[in-house]
């Protein structure tokens, strides 16, 4: 068996702007507290929370400790929380000006041998500001890092602003675009499967797949996030960033090392082959969603309108797209991808439906249904090949779909890193692969444009939809029966 090394984690310090804030504490610090418990994390470092406003330190530290403790999911040393808090250092820094960062100043340049890791959980608009004080205080040296939350802008004219105020001060090899999807085990695990197994390498093609299902359904929905999710909406929120990720890492030529560069380079292409659309095949290859009022597990919930507090709103809550990628590997194969909040479960899923075999020499009256590789990312990790199997007896050949489980929780007895803590180990050893390059941002958005520009040209209408339901139904896309068919077996699943 053949094993990368992991880089070293240097010494370092991890600034999070935006110290005080939900993700801060649902996300960040958890992470970085998990890493620590499994002692990835015993070199010199510390952890600084900014915050623009006055918090009381000992209201700011009951709540962290509380935050991580509803974290952990196995027996746990209580006093090492204890331990773990008092490396976090709460700085007020109410503006961005060199005075408000003396102090952060002073304790940075005690330790001026160690890497700088600057987490921007802040909005967007604060990114170029935060960057620039940087600068001018002469915080930034060549081991310095950013990681940029999103959205990263609402256009591709917007993302590119985003970048160039951030290129002012940091090297692309030092910006680090964090999407957590990309962060979970089986996600990761798709490279492995594909590039470590002849089985399915040799078999990943447009001549023997017949479509790819992308599935990210949210039974939420917006909860707190009404303002933001009214501007971008489900095809800003998940397809740009989350779904289109998940379809390169599918459709990608296998690159000839895995590092970042060679990755990121093979994902690009798969986006600069994604057919655009127009005002004509937006119309029969997308689809748009609003849900209404509805019920959840017996309990009435409100419409959209009523959360956002609107009385009318065109924001979609669900999309469906049919996409097809156009180069030699995937020619009219399509990559279905689907998203939609309020829906009857949570659930993300990739589906590789592989076509029938050539003919049926047990039945000359239909097909023998195609093998199925199926990835659930949530709530439970777990791959399943889906392969015809006779049924014990006699009396001839009778067959049915057989599933060939792998369960991470049963298969790995260890516990499961959250997406996270993988990504932060990441941004301490300075490995990129899992993150974005500007030119990958740039050429999702071209592809992104051609949906929002072709539902402006052509008017598309949203199309209501229960809360708690599938979404808009089973024909929301023309000649759509694999999609029929994935909302069937959830809904086998579900009852």
């Amino acid at each position: 068996m053949s094993i990368k090394r992991p880089k070293i984690i240097k010494p370092f310090n991890v600034v999070v702007f935006g110290g005080d804030g939900d993700l801060a504490f649902r996300k960040i610090y958890p992470a970085l507290f998990h890493r620590f418990v499994a002692k990835q994390l015993e070199m010199d470092h510390d952890i600084f929370a900014i915050t623009r406003s006055e918090n009381s330190e000992e209201k700011f530290f009951v709540n962290l400790e509380k935050f991580i403790i509803e974290s952990v999911d196995y027996d746990l040393d209580i006093k090492l929380v204890s331990v773990f808090v008092k490396k976090i250092k709460l700085i007020y820094i109410p503006e961005h000006t060199k005075k408000a960062y003396s102090e952060l100043k002073k304790h940075l340049t005690k330790h001026p041998e160690r890497q700088c890791v600057y987490y921007l959980s802040t909005p967007s608009s604060a990114f170029g500001e935060i960057s620039d004080c940087l600068k001018s205080c002469e915080l930034l040296n060549t081991r310095s890092k950013v990681v940029l939350e999103k959205p990263l802008g609402n256009s591709l004219a917007t993302s590119r602003e985003i970048h160039e105020k951030i290129a002012k001060s940091f090297y692309e090899n030092q910006i680090y675009r964090i999407d957590h999807y990309l962060g979970k085990e089986t996600v990761q695990n798709l490279m492995v499967l594909r590039f470590a197994n002849r089985l399915f390498e040799s078999s990943w093609d447009s001549e023997n797949i017949e479509n790819v299902q992308i599935t990210v359904a949210e039974n939420l929905g917006v909860e707190k996030r009404g303002a933001y999710y009214d501007q971008s909406g489900a095809l800003l929120d998940m397809v740009q960033n989350h779904l289109l990720q998940l379809l390169c890492l599918i459709a990608m030529e296998p690159p000839s090392r895995l590092e970042a560069n060679h990755v990121r380079n093979e994902k690009l292409k798969v986006l600069h082959a994604l057919r655009l659309f127009d005002e004509n095949s937006v119309h029969t290859g997308t689809a748009r969603g609003q849900y209404t009022r509805g019920n959840m597990e017996g309990e009435k919930v409100n419409s959209y309108l009523e959360d956002i507090g609107k009385y009318e709103s065109e924001t979609e809550t669900f999309v469906a797209v049919k996409a097809y990628i156009d180069n030699w590997r995937w020619k009219d194969t399509p990559f279905y991808l689907r998203t939609g909040k309020r829906m009857i479960k949570r659930y993300s899923e990739i589906i590789i439906n592989f076509k029938s075999v050539k003919h049926n020499a047990f039945d000359s009256n239909g097909d023998i249904p195609g093998n199925q590789l199926i990835i659930r990312l949530q709530p439970e990790e777990r791959i399943e090949l889906v392969q015809m199997t006779k049924l014990p007896g006699p009396g001839g050949y009778r067959y049915k779909p057989i599933s060939l489980k792998l369960d991470y929780v049963d298969s790995f007895t260890e516990r499961f890193p959250e997406a996270y803590e993988r990504l932060m180990i990441d941004i301490l050893r300075g490995e990129q692969t899992l993150f974005m390059r500007q030119d990958e941002l740039d050429a999702a958005w071209i592809w992104i444009e051609s949906i929002v520009n072709g539902w402006k040209k052509a008017n598309q209408p949203k199309i209501l939809y229960e809360a708690g339901s599938w979404g808009p139904g089973e024909g929301v896309l023309n000649e759509n029966h694999a999609w029929s068919k994935s909302i069937k077996a959830n809904e086998d699943e579900a009852l």
